[in-house]
């Protein structure tokens, strides 16, 4: 495969894992959004106590996703490991996402419906670059490429053949 080629498969890919990291995605920030509205209308809970309880689920909702929808190809070995490096990384994503929203909820006194949902959206999208930078990096890892397996495999096969031709029939080394 020529250089052009593997290029145009490389961003093929990326824009297939882009595409289901963004369905994926898009439907926890329906839950995320869903939830919270829900939390802020049926109970007492603050603003910020809200969104971190509807974080909570969607971070459950996407982990699903993304093991079984987005990165299903990936290494499945370690799941404890996975698992755990998920959660760091949609902690840390949690943080910054709900950050935002205090910031503007506590910081300014924007807290209305509109302001909340608003800033809660923007939370979301800044944390969701985080996130799909460290699942992609740390969590779900990447298998081999199929090609360099092949391409190795092809090797110990060639090396195996010329072992084999170099020694016909009857080993001479006594």
């Amino acid at each position: 495969m020529s250089r052009p080629q593997r290029l145009r498969s490389k961003l093929r890919q990326l824009y297939r894992e882009i595409a289901k990291f963004g369905a994926v995605g898009g439907a926890g920030v329906l839950v995320n959004i869903g939830v919270f509205n829900l939390l802020r209308h049926s109970t007492e809970l603050q603003t910020v106590r809200a969104s971190i309880l509807a974080t909570m689920v969607s971070i459950v909702f996407n982990y699903v996703g993304f093991r079984y929808f987005t990165y299903r190809d990936r290494d499945k070995a370690g799941r404890t490991r996975e698992l755990s490096l998920f959660l760091l990384f949609s902690a840390i994503g949690l943080v910054i996402e709900n950050g935002v929203l205090y910031a503007a909820t506590y910081g300014f006194g924007w807290d209305s419906q509109l302001q909340s949902n608003i800033f809660k959206f923007v939370g979301i999208g800044v944390a969701t670059l985080f996130r799909f930078w460290s699942y992609r990096t740390w969590v779900f890892r990447t298998l081999p490429a199929r090609e360099t397996v092949e391409q190795a495999e092809a090797y110990l096969a060639a090396s195996k053949a010329a072992e084999a031709k170099a020694k016909p029939g009857v080993d001479r080394s006594n």
